[in-house]
């Protein structure tokens, strides 16, 4: 069977697939073609995969795929698990090569990059399919995977022209071109070869209750289900009526066409609409029955106008207790948001008690260090896998079975005991779930170390030996963080075999002596008693405490003595120049683009005012420029340790590192806490380095705190970051970054270029310039020149050009809308209703 699929998640070894009725579709990596599965199999036999692309190099969650269902497989459980292919050898296994007619849109593959474009494999057989390189730019440029296609990419491809009745045809990618692209009659389409993802023009043949029976190219009949008709125009359609619809799947043996109506459908390359994370488990206490059809469940309409479906067994806790007169249209009912499915542009929700009560529903509800209950589902060889919901399985590897590696788990474990375990490690992205059933783990009442940047010196908490050697033992926690015990750490008493006392399993206390974050580095001690090395350096340290003069949040004016890679180092003027300190770049301004234009413009012996005392532990003072940070510590808005910390508290602080799962932020005094990846941001986050960088100043909500573990979880979502004046608080900003700026200007004058840095400091946005066409870019990009602008470089994109059609030498007026003084790169407008305004 055929089906339009749109890309959900993508994994290391298979994309999620999200298919039409809120079903769900699995591509191994070995099905997405022929060139790929090559590629694979012979950097497997190699034993090195770094010149492969990997599935997240080449796809995106929400692009839309065709895809073939290989098979469907039942699992231990009873569920069914779709297997699919994109492979173009079996979608378009229906088309042969004098099939293949202009206008045709087809799903194609990168098998080869030439000089001058890609070949394309498109799955016919005799068939030589060629994309120009100039036919590809804009559709690279928009997908942001690079400066080229990749062997392996998946491609929605317009045939442009065919010669040789088919044996060679040319291709193009362009957006807009492939946006265009429908389906017609003189294709000579077949419903042996017809595709799912086909836009074509239909007319209404029948309204039913259920959905629309549709005619399309002269002579196809489809349907159109309740699901996929436009929700705004819902039941609006009459017999007669012509429509646009885009095929969903078509059935090999009966040759039922299904199609839909939704927008987002209705133009190739386009995307779904997505879910917003903070929705998904959300409970709406209101959702209103839309309509109710009694063989498959009810769509309702939420809190937000959105549009949600809930199946039959999700409507009722069993089918006995099912009322069907409970879900009349305009009925109340209370439910939660436990999926979304994208092919269908709707929430599924669910109104069983228990689903709208439960703790965990996704991945995303599960920390790492939490105890949580399952239920011991299958035994392998690897390990065991525990059920923790119905959507959410773990594995428990062999060596955490028990405090004691077992050699036959079979007797200890039987299929659905209940199990309590620890969470080692969780990643929503990769739906990977590891747990431990070590009592002294689960048990443990230390706190859970579970990333490098928690180690501090001193710390004592439970760990894994992985390895001894005779050079030591590698200790592991959470998350794969590691640790080396040397072998003066491993007691008191000299071991001269450490294999002979220490085995793999085990799980021990250790200390921390000493970590390097950045480098992974941790130093471990298994002496918690006797430690005659660390309280030597706890007595030097107190004698230097007795030294330190400045307290954190102390205002100091200091000058500059050196610039380094990565901060200034500064000698504290109040103190006749004699203490140094030191100032990361990041730490020089609110925004980050200002803290590197800074960094540029200032020169051994400038004085920077007012600055904060951040840190000083005896050894280095950290000192910062952050108005945010300054203004917190002088207005007491600080948390002084972990103990003041309260729930709904907002607190500026700073990134102090970016991780996969979320982003770590730091606050004066050295108190931190976790962003995770759902609360960074009301947008839906795919990479987290998209949204943050290390040093970026960020206002913070406290929403939950673990006493227990000394863990602290916050948000960084604008919407609940904010005190209540919103405006106020952009305009402080603005204010703030303009003060900067005028700052950053004045250093221009004095220190840069005087042509170039007058020329710099002059331009402002929203000032009218006398410019000159340049030349015009391949991406319909203009540079210009002119007396006001030399050894700058001005563009305009496409869009900021208007209507007008201009050539190299053409004298225009513009107006300036962005100045990046560190790049000499200025940007301007030529559209005539910004240029009125002026």
């Amino acid at each position: 069977m055929l089906l339009l699929g749109c890309i959900k998640e993508v994994s290391d070894y298979e994309l999620v697939i999200s298919l039409p009725n809120g079903l769900l579709g699995f591509v191994p990596v070995t099905q997405i073609s022929d060139t790929y599965s090559k590629m694979l199999s012979k950097e497997v036999a190699q034993g090195e995969l770094e010149d492969l692309n990997s599935l997240s190099d080449m796809y995106s969650p929400g692009t839309l795929v065709r895809c073939i269902v290989t098979s469907v497989e039942k699992s231990a459980d009873g569920r069914r698990s779709i297997k699919l292919s994109i492979d173009p050898k079996k979608v378009n296994k229906g088309l042969n090569a004098s099939a293949l007619a202009s206008g045709m849109l087809l799903s194609g593959f990168v098998s080869s990059v030439e000089d001058h474009g890609y070949l394309i494999d498109i799955g016919v057989n005799g068939t030589h399919a060629f994309l120009p390189r100039q036919k590809a730019q804009n559709y690279i440029k928009a997908v942001k995977k690079g400066p080229d296609l990749k062997i392996g990419q998946n491609l929605n491809c317009v045939i442009v022209e065919v010669k040789n009745e088919g044996r060679v045809v040319r291709l193009s990618v362009d957006r807009s071109e492939v946006a265009a692209s429908i389906a017609t009659e003189q294709q000579n389409w077949t419903l042996s070869n017809l595709l799912p993802g086909l836009v074509v023009k239909a007319q209404v043949r029948k309204v039913a209750t259920f959905g629309i029976k549709l005619r399309f190219l002269s002579s196809f009949t489809g349907i159109v289900d309740f699901m996929h008709m436009d929700p705004e125009k819902s039941m609006n359609y009459s017999p007669d009526q012509m429509v646009r619809a885009c095929i969903l799947s078509v059935h090999p043996t009966s040759k039922v066409v299904r199609l839909t109506l939704r927008r987002a459908f209705l133009h190739p390359g386009g995307s779904p609409n997505q879910l917003s994370n903070d929705r998904l488990g959300a409970v709406v206490e209101e959702s209103t029955v839309r309509s109710f059809y009694k063989q498959f469940g009810a769509i309702f309409e939420l809190d937000d106008g959105t549009l949600a479906f809930a199946r039959l067994k999700h409507l009722s806790k069993t089918r006995k207790s099912f009322k069907p007169g409970a879900f009349k249209t305009g009925c109340k009912h209370k439910c939660r948001i436990i999926d979304y499915s994208l092919m269908d542009e709707m929430c599924i929700v669910s109104l069983k008690h228990q689903i709208i009560e439960a703790q965990i529903l996704q991945y995303q509800d599960i920390h790492t260090g939490d105890v949580v209950q399952g239920k011991v589902f299958a035994l392998k060889p690897i390990g065991m896998q525990v059920k923790v919901t119905d959507r959410i399985k773990g594995l428990v590897p062999s060596m955490h079975l028990a405090d004691v590696i077992l050699k036959q788990p079979e007797k200890k474990y039987s299929i659905g005991d209940e199990v309590r375990c620890r969470v080692l490690e969780c990643n929503p992205e990769g739906r990977r779930l590891i747990l431990t059933l070590k009592k002294s783990l689960v048990q443990s009442k230390l706190p859970v170390l579970c990333n490098y940047e928690d180690a501090k010196p001193g710390l004592i908490t439970h760990g894994v030996v992985v390895c001894a050697r005779e050079f030591g033992c590698i200790v592991k926690f959470y998350n794969d963080v590691k640790g080396l015990v040397p072998k003066n750490e491993l007691s008191s008493e000299p071991i001269s075999c450490p294999d002979k006392v220490f085995h793999e399993g085990q799980v021990v206390k250790v200390m921390v002596l000493k970590c390097e974050s950045q480098q992974e580095r941790l130093l471990l001690s298994f002496r918690l008693s006797s430690k005659p090395a660390l309280e030597d350096k706890k007595e030097c340290n107190s004698k230097k405490k007795q030294e330190v003069k400045y307290q954190i949040g102390e205002m100091v004016d200091v000058k500059v003595l050196k610039k380094k890679d990565n901060g200034l180092e500064v000698s504290i003027l109040e103190d006749e120049g004699n203490v140094i300190a030191w100032i990361p770049t990041v730490h020089l301004s609110d925004f980050v683009t200002t803290c590197k234009l800074l960094w540029h413009c200032l020169q051994e012996g400038d004085v920077l005012p007012r600055v904060v005392c951040l840190s000083d532990n005896g050894e280095r003072i950290i000192l910062s420029r952050k108005a945010a940070v300054i203004s917190a510590l002088q207005e007491e808005q600080v948390v002084r340790s972990f103990s003041e910390i309260q729930p709904g508290m907002l607190l500026a602080g700073y990134v102090r590192n970016v991780m996969s799962f979320g982003v770590f932020v730091e606050f004066p005094f050295g108190v931190t806490g976790l962003a995770p990846k759902v609360s960074m941001s009301d947008k839906f986050v795919t990479d987290t380095k998209d949204h943050f960088v290390v040093g970026q100043t960020v206002i913070a909500k406290v929403m939950s705190i673990d006493e227990e573990k000394q863990r602290v979880l916050l948000s960084l979502k604008v919407s609940e970051c904010s005190s209540g004046d919103s405006a106020a608080e952009s305009f402080a900003l603005l204010h703030q970054y303009f003060k900067e700026i005028k700052e950053i200007k004045n250093l221009l004058r004095r220190k840069g270029d005087p042509s170039m840095a007058r020329g710099l400091c002059e331009l402002v946005p929203g000032k009218e310039l006398q410019l000159v066409v340049q030349n015009v870019k391949e991406d319909a990009s203009v540079q210009f020149s002119g007396s006001c602008v030399t050894g700058l470089t001005v563009t305009a994109t496409r869009y900021h050009l208007g209507d007008k059609n201009i050539a190299p030498g053409e004298k225009t007026k513009a107006l300036v809308l962005h100045v990046d003084a560190l790049s000499s790169k200025v940007f301007v407008s030529l559209r005539e209703e910004l240029l009125k305004q002026k």
